[in-house]
């Protein structure tokens, strides 16, 4: 698979028009060569060209992990004294011949230990952003990964199942993001989840990007609860909200029109039509019930090796859906100082149309 993938980074950059490429340790790399560094004080750049064995620079203590890549590669391994690191980048150039290139980096992900590094040991080479190369790579997910997305959908269902019987009046919305977060490791979740679980109630609600905070659950709040988790270094990315107790008519109102808008972003997804339809189609629906101004971001993003990723989806996007993206469409209305709605699935488009990967109901159910 990796040597498969390795060709196709070679005659990407050579369409982009880079003599190179280095990537440090994120999704690209694992998604290249298999291989997962921590980032740490110790740097880790492996060299990418289209006509050289790759070349990677990273600490002794970390050298045994070469022998997983199923390709030839170069390996310039360093000491713990970092007045040695520079020898070790300046070699790893030198062999791929990228000295005075220009290079493409991940903008998102090279760190500036890194950059210095490279800079001092390229000799005056050009370094430009890469994110359009590579995401080229990574946006159409083959029939493995999506193997691995859709265990990881089932598996965040399957946590929040567990969890939702043992939500209690008066618990803290911390107390309920850790429950779910151990129902998620119990489930089968990889222990690295995509980002912390949010879970938002009454006012906090409102807050698309809340923290979890000791405030307690109360009758009559709206409860959002953002989770996911990982699955073979593959993401899922879900939100439901829930009532506790009975909720006043303006938020059971706009629960039903957020969980319509959800529907029709769903429904919108297809092979040729450009990512911005999703939005339009679901924000539509919460502009014609009045609620326009209360949704304040994309109706989606993209998913995958990260939890954020290609496609974007906002409704200026002209990018062209195609078989094999995945996305979450996650419309939401969030009234300051009272509560808000999100709905998040993840969708997969087909050669047809778009499938949910997702299944969860989407109503809102009273727990506690």
């Amino acid at each position: 698979m990796t040597t498969t993938r390795l060709n196709r980074l070679q005659a990407a950059i050579q369409a982009a028009g880079l003599d190179g490429l280095a990537l440090n340790p994120g999704p690209s790399l694992v998604y290249v060569t298999g291989l997962h560094f921590h980032l740490m004080e110790r740097p880790v750049v492996l060299l990418f060209t289209p006509d050289n064995p790759p070349a990677l620079v990273l600490p002794e203590l970390e050298s045994s992990k070469t022998q997983q890549v199923p390709f030839p590669i170069q390996v310039f391994q360093y000491g713990e004294n970092p007045t040695t690191w520079g020898s070790a980048f300046q070699e790893a150039l030198q062999s791929v011949g990228l000295a005075g290139k220009k290079i493409g980096v991940e903008p998102t992900r090279l760190r500036f230990l890194e950059l210095e590094f490279l800079e001092e040991a390229a000799n005056g080479s050009q370094f430009v952003s890469a994110a359009e190369c590579l995401s080229s790579l990574r946006i159409r997910k083959d029939p493995q990964e999506l193997t691995a997305m859709r265990k990881a959908v089932a598996i965040a269902q399957n946590a929040l199942n567990a969890t939702l019987p043992l939500v209690k009046i008066g618990m803290t919305e911390r107390q309920l993001a850790t429950e779910l977060t151990l129902q998620l490791l119990r489930a089968g979740a990889d222990p690295e989840l995509p980002f912390p679980p949010i879970v938002a109630s009454g006012p906090n609600s409102a807050n698309p990007h809340a923290v979890p905070s000791n405030r307690k659950l109360q009758p009559g709040d709206l409860v959002v609860i953002d989770w996911g988790c990982m699955i073979q270094d593959y993401a899922s990315d879900l939100t439901r909200t829930f009532a506790i107790a009975e909720v006043d008519d303006e938020l059971a109102e706009i629960a039903q029109v957020v969980s319509k808008a959800n529907a029709a972003g769903r429904a919108a997804g297809k092979p040729g039509l450009p990512a911005g339809k999703v939005d339009e189609a679901a924000r539509q629906v919460i502009e014609d019930a009045g609620y326009g101004e209360y949704f304040t971001h994309r109706t989606g993003h993209g998913l995958g090796l990260e939890p954020h990723e290609e496609p974007y989806m906002f409704s200026e996007s002209p990018l062209k859906l195609a078989p094999g993206m995945v996305y979450t469409v996650e419309p939401g209305i969030y009234i300051p100082g009272k509560g808000g709605v999100r709905i998040e699935d993840d969708v997969v488009v087909t050669t047809s149309g778009a499938e949910s990967l997702s299944n969860l109901v989407r109503d809102l159910i009273v727990v506690g």
